[in-house]
This record gives C-alpha cells, sequence and structure tokens, in this order.
C-alpha cells in the first residue's frame, strides 16, 4: 500500500467511519479540522482526503472497526510505514498476529508474518514484541536471516 491507495481508501470509506462513530457531518469535520462542504465533497466522492486528514482520521479513529478491517490492523501502523519509506523498526507489544496475521517462518520462538490486508511484513519475537514492519520482503527476509545467524 502507498500513499495514494491510503488516500483513497479513507476518502471511500470516511461516511461509513464518521457513520460508526455516530457523528454528524458538523461534528466530523470539526474533529478533522474541515469546512463541513469538503466533508460533504469528500463523502460524495468529488473530492479525495489530503494526506495530512487522513492521518488524522487514522489517528483520530484509530479504533475504528472499518478502518481495522480495511487495513488489517492498527491504522497508525500503516500511515507510519508508509510516511517513512516503508520500514519500521519499532519494539511494540503485539497480539502476535491471532488476526489478519498469516505465518511465514518461525525459528526459536521468533515470526515472520505478513499482513493478510495490506501485505505489509513484519518480525516478533519469542514475546510477541514487534522488532520489524515492512513492505520490502527482501528486507523482511534478510533480517529474518540475520536472526538465524
Amino acid at each position: 500500500m502507498n500513499r495514494e491507495q491510503l488516500i483513497t481508501l479513507i476518502s471511500e470509506k470516511l461516511k461509513l467511519i464518521r457513520t460508526e462513530r455516530d457523528l454528524t457531518q458538523d461534528q466530523m469535520s470539526d474533529l478533522l479540522g474541515l469546512s463541513k462542504k469538503t466533508l460533504v465533497q469528500i463523502e460524495k466522492g468529488r473530492i479525495q482526503t489530503g494526506w495530512t486528514t487522513t492521518i488524522a482520521v487514522c489517528a483520530l479513529c484509530r479504533d475504528s472497526t472499518i478502518l481495522q478491517h480495511e487495513l488489517g490492523g492498527d491504522p497508525l501502523e500503516v500511515v507510519d510505514l508508509i510516511a517513512n519509506n516503508g520500514t519500521l523498526q519499532p519494539k511494540e507489544k503485539t497480539m502476535g498476529g491471532y488476526i489478519w496475521w498469516k505465518n511465514l517462518s518461525e525459528y526459536n520462538g521468533y515470526c515472520l508474518q505478513q499482513n493478510v490486508i495490506s501485505q505489509h511484513f513484519r518480525i516478533l519475537n519469542t514475546d510477541n514484541y514487534r522488532l520489524l514492519s515492512t513492505f520490502d520482503e527482501s528486507i523482511a527476509k534478510q533480517v529474518w536471516e540475520n536472526l538465524q545467524e
């Protein structure tokens, strides 16, 4: 997934996300710092959100079931990956990949996984802390190989 694809996705789902949160157009436009006219234009598909609004939706509506299902988990992880050119090395506790993740390989309690929706890769340690997230399969495999040495 890239920036344009995320912007398109958020633009297309914005009305559903607003409805899911039980917000009026006035409330949602105020939350995002948009005029109501701009929000209406986005919801009708006439224009798209900008990158800043896309990030705001992902951050402020992070717990949205719609967003989580569309992005395969935490929306901010996808934003962070895109903003950082596809690779992160955070140490963050995960649930271990029970939802939205396919195990590609396991070694000594470490796990290489791929998100079934966004297709990005991650490596978890034995305690399910994320060691790496990336859209680049070659980077994920290189780090994975280094772990096995």
